[in-house]
């Protein structure tokens, strides 16, 4: 028995790391998974992967910032599944790091879209799919950077703050149709995205990466950062019947770095 046997999940930003480690394990515990992203060769992978060892999931390509593209996706994961009924909104860009006067409005629009105006679109449409299966779970993967900020990530920064306002506020609106919402915020997590991140910082700050890197780590109590594993089994417990009383709440999974 699987955590989510008989659940039909979408996960968007499932062509790598924390998007494809969730595709991957929530068909493991038996959920059908619509793996969607832009990047068609990888999102494509990520669903042979799930098929080779057994899994059902299916790739959708598409914008999470785009309707007709979410439409298309949604549409895509009922046709081949039949409703869906678990959520979970990792798609997102973590934009350009540079001062806030620098900051264009390009920059801004695109990383507010792609982090925060995708996680509004795929809720909004399926929202009325999950409310025909009788309710249903939502988790949005946020950021330590929207409850404590990061330098010279204004975008980002606003984007995930954004998303626990977001889950907040759905988390009251759909529970009357039995539809739970929650958000995961990670911390720093391992990867070629953090790598990115270190430099970015280290340039803008006049710092080496290596010192860049240390710095980061020392913020964890647990002297580590995460893994995408870590934001999956946060996730995966989100989506369960193992918190099916639980709504309405951010948990930070960051190695024990303080929130403030």
């Amino acid at each position: 028995m699987g955590l989510l046997d008989g659940r039909v999940a979408i996960v968007t930003g499932a062509s790598k790391g924390i998007g494809r480690a969730m595709a991957l394990r929530f068909t493991r515990e038996g959920a059908r998974v619509v793996c969607a992203a832009r990047s068609a060769d990888l999102v494509k992978e990520t669903a042979a992967q799930a098929q080779q060892a057994g899994g059902q999931a299916i790739a959708v390509v598409c914008d999470a910032a785009v309707e007709n593209d979410v439409r298309r996706m949604v549409a895509a994961g009922v046709q081949a599944f039949g409703a869906i009924d678990t959520l979970v909104n990792n798609a997102g860009d973590g934009g350009p790091t540079k001062p806030v006067q620098d900051y264009t409005m390009e920059d801004w629009r695109y990383t507010i879209d792609s982090c925060l105006t995708s996680s509004y679109l795929c809720t909004r449409f399926v929202v009325p799919e999950m409310i025909k299966a009788g309710g249903g779970a939502i988790v949005n993967i946020s950021s330590m950077a929207g409850r404590r900020g990061l330098p010279y990530r204004i975008g980002y920064c606003s984007s995930k703050a954004g998303q626990v306002g977001m889950t907040y506020g759905m988390a009251l609106e759909l529970a009357p149709h039995n539809i739970r919402v929650n958000c995961v915020a990670p911390g720093a997590v391992e990867g070629d995205r953090i790598d990115r991140v270190i430099a970015g910082q280290a340039q803008v700050r006049g710092m080496s990466v290596e010192a860049m890197r240390k710095a980061m780590m020392e913020r964890s109590p647990l002297k580590r950062f995460v893994t995408a594993d870590d934001i999956v089994d946060a996730t995966l417990f989100f989506c369960s019947d193992m918190a099916r009383s639980i709504s309405g709440q951010v948990v930070a999974v960051n190695a024990g770095e303080p929130a403030g």
